[in-house]
């Protein structure tokens, strides 16, 4: 554990000799201050920007693609069992498609490799009493119905692959990593809700950030927001969040110099974000009125959650898988960054363990830029949008 809170700290020290290049003086109580307000908030934003531009490339040409919402899923629901940050979880996922998109792993090794992301996250991202224990972990209906056990040396091994697979850097940005930033002057007096002055900023804050957490895992839901620097994920994030809430202008000068993007930079991706947005509603809709509930109308902040489509995506527990786990997909080149340019680690490594088996043949699967609901060219979120959550139609009078 010592290993993975050094990593952690050399982390933030670099953060802050990229930012101030001086020698590191970041004390134990400044470690855990929330980045986002204090002094080097500024510095720290312009480090992680530089950083996502090394980001590894994503080319969506793993073969088991189609179980890549499960495992999002999967990663998403254990990290709010264990109530870990956004941040972990996000890293976790991103880890996951880098690993899917490097690798042909067997549906059963899956969910050995998607528990070890998010472990590798957690103890990058949290405190240390908060990472999952193997216990915990054995505990997990989705183990028992694979009849998967954990035990400590394989998931050594398995942490120990992937550490060696990413060259030991777990310093990714992701959208959540930037979105805390956004918000903190996402909302201000000059602001209009539906062209009248906010009532209550504290209260427009507050649905500022729950909707912003919603389009954030929104965007885990799809691969298509890999396309999109993390930075401008979480920019549409609060983008789409000001559209649903109906806060005038959509998009004010002070978030275009603070994140330096456009409404033009933003448009696309906060159209998709908002498109899955609507067909959630709908689907929200569709199951209030077959199963009416008394208590519905109490819910101040309810989305469509993952947990009902995950038997979509599961395997049969009758199902044989193959003995090989993970393969490196043969022909896959990437760039320089440093996930890309060690690509026999997890071979190699593997190999020395005994269950991880190369492959010669190729999957030249490209990613498809387009989101997995309608598209719709017309849709404009620049003017007034009537489709806003009905969870919030009550509270969002007050503002």
């Amino acid at each position: 554990m010592f290993l993975y809170r050094l990593l952690a700290i050399v982390h933030l020290v670099t953060l802050h000799v990229e930012c101030v290049g001086a020698s590191p003086t970041l004390s134990p109580m400044e470690l855990e201050v929330q980045w986002w307000k204090g002094q080097l908030a500024g510095d720290i934003y312009q480090a992680l920007r530089h950083k996502e531009l090394k980001l590894p490339s994503y080319k969506g040409q793993s073969p088991q693609l189609s179980l890549r919402r499960y495992f999002a899923d999967l990663i998403a629901i254990v990290s709010n069992r264990f109530r870990l940050c956004p941040t972990a979880r996000h890293l976790a996922v991103y880890l996951l498609d880098l690993v899917m998109d490097r690798y042909d792993i067997s549906v059963q090794q899956l969910h050995v490799v998607a528990l070890s992301c998010l472990l590798l996250a957690s103890k990058f991202e949290e405190r240390e009493d908060r990472v999952p224990k193997l216990d915990m972990l054995n505990n997990l209906d989705c183990m028992s119905s694979m009849n998967l056990v954990l035990t400590k040396q394989s998931l050594l091994h398995m942490e120990l692959l992937l550490l060696e697979t990413f060259q030991w850097n777990l310093y990714l940005p992701t959208a959540a990593h930037f979105v805390e930033y956004y918000l903190s002057i996402t909302v201000h007096e000059s602001d209009l809700h539906g062209g009248w002055p906010v009532a209550s900023l504290e209260k427009t804050g507050m649905y500022m950030a729950k909707y912003a957490d919603y389009f954030l895992e929104v965007s885990l839901q799809d691969q298509v927001f890999l396309n999109y620097a993390p930075s401008l994920v979480a920019a549409a994030c609060v983008a789409s969040s000001r559209v649903v809430l109906r806060l005038s202008p959509t998009w004010p000068s002070r978030l275009q110099c603070l994140t330096v993007y456009s409404w033009d930079h933003l448009s696309a991706c906060t159209e998709r974000l908002l498109v899955a947005h609507d067909s959630d509603v709908k689907e929200a809709n569709r199951q209030k009125h077959q199963q009416p509930s008394p208590q519905s109308s109490q819910t101040l902040f309810s989305v469509s959650g993952p947990v009902s489509a995950l038997s979509h995506y599961l395997p049969r527990p009758a199902q044989h898988f193959p003995q090989q786990a993970c393969q490196p997909i043969a022909g896959s080149t990437h760039g320089s960054a440093p996930f890309m340019s060690h690509p026999n680690a997890l071979q190699s490594g593997a190999q020395s363990h005994g269950h991880l088996q190369p492959i010669s043949h190729t999957h030249p699967a490209p990613l498809d830029a387009k989101p997995n609901v309608p598209f719709n060219r017309g849709y404009q979120v620049n003017t007034h949008y009537t489709c806003a959550a009905p969870c919030f139609d009550r509270e969002l009078a007050l503002i």
